[in-house]
């Protein structure tokens, strides 16, 4: 069982320091240094607010067979979730870990999910609607909070009407997701709200091959991005 230390929730990472997951494709030594890159360079494909889906065979590790949802992609790097691999930690069990009472019903059995290799002692809170909270990036539809006074609120009652918990998060340091991306180890889509809260964790890798229009029994690597 994944720990939840009760210091998991806190600040927002930075782009620019981020620790980055061990790719497909790219390695520290072919990575830009992110001092380097201004902040006010443009992307040739921005992949914020899309799914990226694990290519089989290709993506390895803890990340083999995932989506992940892309929060934030800058020049500096991308910060993402993975939304389909549940652990056997419930958000009651979270919460009592983090000293908060939980007595929405509902909400106690609710799983927490891996959301990515860095960090997995911390907590990430993908959530609709956005609400105001101290540390929070507004993702247009959805928000991403990491700080603490959100789950106070899911324990008050007045938390946002749809959440997704992780611990942990999926990063790519400059130009590395990019690279990944050339080189086939992933595809992606416009993300869909419903699959990330309302699918099925085991039916999210194929709800997101169908949005692409992809039969899964037909999908055996060498594929782009749409």
């Amino acid at each position: 069982m994944m720990a939840a230390p009760a210091a998991a929730f806190a600040g927002l990472p930075r782009l620019s320091r981020l620790p980055a997951t061990k790719g497909a494709a790219m390695t520290d030594s072919h990575r830009p240094d992110a001092d380097d890159i201004p902040d006010d360079d443009e992307l040739s494909t921005d992949f914020s607010n899309q799914f990226l889906l694990a290519m089989p065979g290709v993506v390895e590790g803890s990340l083999a067979g995932t989506v992940i949802y892309i929060c934030e992609h800058t020049r500096r790097g991308a910060l993402g979730l993975v939304i389909n691999r549940p652990t056997d930690l419930t958000l009651a069990t979270l919460f009592e870990r983090i000293d908060l009472k939980l007595e929405i019903g509902p909400v106690k059995d609710e799983m927490v999910f891996f959301g990515g290799p860095v960090q997995t002692d911390r907590g990430f809170v993908l959530h609709a609607p956005a609400g105001d909270y101290t540390s929070s990036i507004n993702l247009g539809e959805l928000a991403l909070t990491t700080s603490r006074d959100v789950l106070q609120a899911v324990a008050d009652g007045n938390g946002p009407a749809r959440m997704l918990v992780t611990l942990g998060y999926a990063g790519w340091g400059a130009g590395q997701l990019e690279s990944e991306m050339a080189q086939n180890s992933w595809l992606s889509v416009g993300a869909d709200s419903h699959i990330i809260f309302d699918v099925a964790p085991e039916d999210r890798y194929p709800a997101a091959l169908k949005l692409l229009g992809v039969d899964p029994v037909m999908l055996a690597g060498g594929a782009g991005h749409a």
